[in-house]
């Protein structure tokens, strides 16, 4: 297969929720671009995209596909995502490999949560934008809802957003900016008045065009709109909108002149923002896609199969990735080899000898990559990386064990594998409750974590609702002391400390400050107090759990030149912080969740009601689609543990909602002294 240059390349990722058609969508453009004899369809199991036995079964995407679409001037690269809210942080790890973030809409549905997760990362990381209103062939007797419907996104995203075709009357899609005809008969607006739109919107970034447009009255063709076309692009000030059906094929030859003409190349899209270092000393360095310069490229995303190994996928920023290239991985000395260097169409993996800055690609058997992991040709960019992703905190749980014993390895094995593919998964191992616990942003999300590990890997477990991950902290400052000494004949152990703890604000985790002075404890021994400090946050001190929000201040103490030991001063730090802990006013906290729920009118009453038991508290509403009203709260995760069932109940199945993490609050006071006292009782201490 032959290479494309970067000036060839157009990479575009298609973010949108479940049911708005995505999958459809690439096989639309695959079957229009000449690809495909027939376009396949999710019902009938045979997309390009959906290609696992895993998604087949689910009739909906799990993972993101990689396809392109191939002319004789450009590669289309194509990433359709999944559109599951729970399965979200898969679909985000695409978006740094694009300059292009198309946002799909199902037509009758309008803005559903993922279109807005789609919008807020778009912005986020400075992406070109373009929206899809997919299934307009379901509007054909309200078209009065699509205009709704772009009303409605230039009300939420801004006035930015506009057509750049229109939907006729006739089913099919009018040309409101290559070669409009002003004379056609549209469904909403008309031609004449999106072109203008356009043309005035487009003009604003460009003032000698803009000079010529208005003062001159003279006409501009689209040779002159083309610059300042990508700079408005480029700039967040036009984000066109496209309508398509992929039932009919309308408008999908318009989607995809778009992407081919006007969609940014590397060399034209925002560039992103590679970091050099950790913390205080991070610089931000140039990376550019210029062939003759070192390799630069970015994992983004690594499958996993049993039987083929691991699968990198990444997209080259700089320089020429070449088959039998030796690659650094990050900071690694030994290289990795290129051995094969593939493009993908879904499930195929295509040959290729080269790959230039902007195309994307998979590299087989990549046993050294992570996720996120800069793969360069030269010890000078060792600690490059990008700004890392804000994926949203797992706050849905399952413990998991093995149905069969000695399988335990095997199990832990698979999970290691299971959360490299996906980093929005977390896996915690809880010492107290002896739990090991997979952590999603849904249960959906988990669901399909325990279908791969039934499907793929062939591991039968079982699951079980975990304990609360609850939280210690203090309420008020207080100070400890401790004096360690053993003596067993021959040499001993002594070490004498003095600290002070205070509470820090929710959130901001453990700081541990040396303060000794004349060397009361010599310098040595401070990270052995302070290892004895880390055993108690890990262990909890008044009921078990992982301590939080504590600055810790070791102030004086005392060592002996013979006997002190870094046991002894890890045991003083230890007691010291727990006798501390005791006169701090100690309390657990448990996890609350902010909630978006959407819901028929009618059910409002009955949502309310359930959240007020549950301890909620209903922070905001707004009005949603057609009947529906989205309510925000906020709510303790030990009341909410079976939330999903409960609002299918409530709504007769319509209720949605999206979770998210949002802070750590006391429990009540009677639930503290049941966990204390269950604390006490396992410990012995009754």
């Amino acid at each position: 297969m032959a290479g494309y240059t970067s000036d060839q390349i157009r990479n575009i990722t298609l973010l949108g929720h479940a049911g708005s058609g995505k999958t459809s969508l690439t096989e639309a453009l695959l079957y229009k671009n000449g690809n495909l004899k027939d376009p396949g369809t999710v019902a009938s199991c045979n997309t390009i995209s959906d290609f696992s036995n895993q998604e087949k079964q689910a009739g909906h995407s799990l993972e993101t596909s990689l396809l392109h679409l191939n002319t004789p001037q450009s590669c289309i690269n194509l990433l359709d995502s999944p559109g599951n809210p729970d399965l979200f942080g898969r679909a985000l790890t695409a978006v740094a490999a694009v300059e292009t973030v198309a946002l799909v809409i199902n037509g009758t549905n309008g803005i559903e949560p993922v279109t807005r997760y789609g919008w807020q990362q778009l912005k986020a990381q400075h992406k070109c934008g373009l929206i899809v209103i997919n299934r307009i062939d379901e509007c054909t007797d309200n078209p009065a809802k699509l205009e709704q419907l772009v009303s409605q996104i230039r009300d939420t995203f801004g006035d930015e957003c506009l057509p750049i075709n229109l939907p006729m009357v006739n089913g099919e899609v009018a040309d409101c900016y290559f070669r409009p005809d002003f004379s056609v008969p549209t469904a909403i607006l008309s031609v004449e008045a999106a072109h203008q739109q356009l043309v005035d919107q487009i003009v604003e970034v460009d003032d000698a065009l803009m000079e010529l447009y208005l003062e001159q009255g003279e006409s501009i063709t689209i040779e002159q709109l083309h610059q300042p076309f990508e700079t408005a692009l480029c700039d967040n000030h036009l984000v066109p909108i496209c309508f398509t059906s992929t039932t009919t094929g309308a408008g999908i030859d318009l989607l995809l002149r778009v992407f081919n003409e006007l969609m940014p190349t590397p060399l034209e899209g925002n560039a992103p923002l590679f970091i050099k270092g950790e913390g205080a000393d991070a610089v931000e360095v140039d990376v550019v896609p210029d062939p003759e310069r070192h390799v630069i490229a970015h994992t983004f995303k690594l499958s996993q199969d049993p039987f083929a190994g691991k699968l990198g996928v990444f997209r080259v920023h700089q320089g020429i990735v070449r088959s039998g290239s030796q690659l650094f991985v990050g900071s690694h000395k030994k290289p990795m080899r290129i051995n094969q260097l593939f493009k993908l169409q879904g499930r195929e993996q295509i040959p290729i000898h080269e790959a230039y800055p902007g195309e994307i690609c998979a590299v087989p058997k990549a046993d050294m990559l992570t996720f996120d992991a800069v793969l360069h040709d030269s010890h000078d960019e060792d600690y490059f990386h990008l700004a890392p992703l804000q994926f949203t905190t797992p706050v849905a749980s399952l413990a998991i064990t093995p149905h069969n014993q000695g399988d335990e390895q095997k199990l832990s094995d698979i999970l290691h594998r299971i959360i490299l593919e996906d980093p929005s998964l977390r896996i915690e191992h809880r010492e107290r409750q002896n739990e090991t616990v997979l952590l999603g942003l849904g249960n959906s999300h988990l669901q399909t974590a325990l279908d791969k590990i039934a499907m793929v890997y062939r591991l039968e477990v079982d699951t079980h609702v975990p304990s609360i991950a609850y939280r210690e902290t203090i309420t008020q400052p207080a100070e400890g002391h401790h004096r360690h000494k053993k003596q067993n004949g021959g040499a001993g152990q002594f070490g004498e400390v003095f600290l002070r703890i205070e509470p820090l604000p929710r959130g901001e985790g453990f700081v541990f400050v040396d303060a000794v002075v004349g060397g009361a404890i010599p310098g040595a021994f401070i990270p052995a107090v302070e290892k004895g400090v880390r055993e108690v946050l890990r262990q909890g001190a008044i009921a078990g759990y992982p301590i939080q929000d504590v600055k810790v201040t070791v102030y004086d103490g005392k060592h002996h030149p013979v006997d002190s030991k870094e046991i002894a001063f890890v045991q003083a730090g230890k007691k010291a912080f727990i006798a501390a802990m005791e006169s701090a006013r100690p309390v657990i906290l448990e996890p609350y969740v902010s909630l978006r729920i959407s819901t028929p009118q009618d059910c409002i009453g009955d949502i309310t009601g359930d959240l007020s038991n549950s301890r909620g508290v209903v922070t905001g509403t707004d009005s949603g689609e057609g009947n529906t009203l989205v309510i925000e709260a906020n709510a303790p995760l030990a009341d909410i543990a079976d939330y999903s069932r409960r609002l299918k109940a409530l709504t007769a199945g319509e209720g949605q909602y999206t979770i998210d993490f949002s802070h750590y609050d006391p429990v009540p006071i009677g639930v503290q002294k049941e966990l204390i006292a269950a604390w006490r009782h396992e410990e012995g201490d009754v």
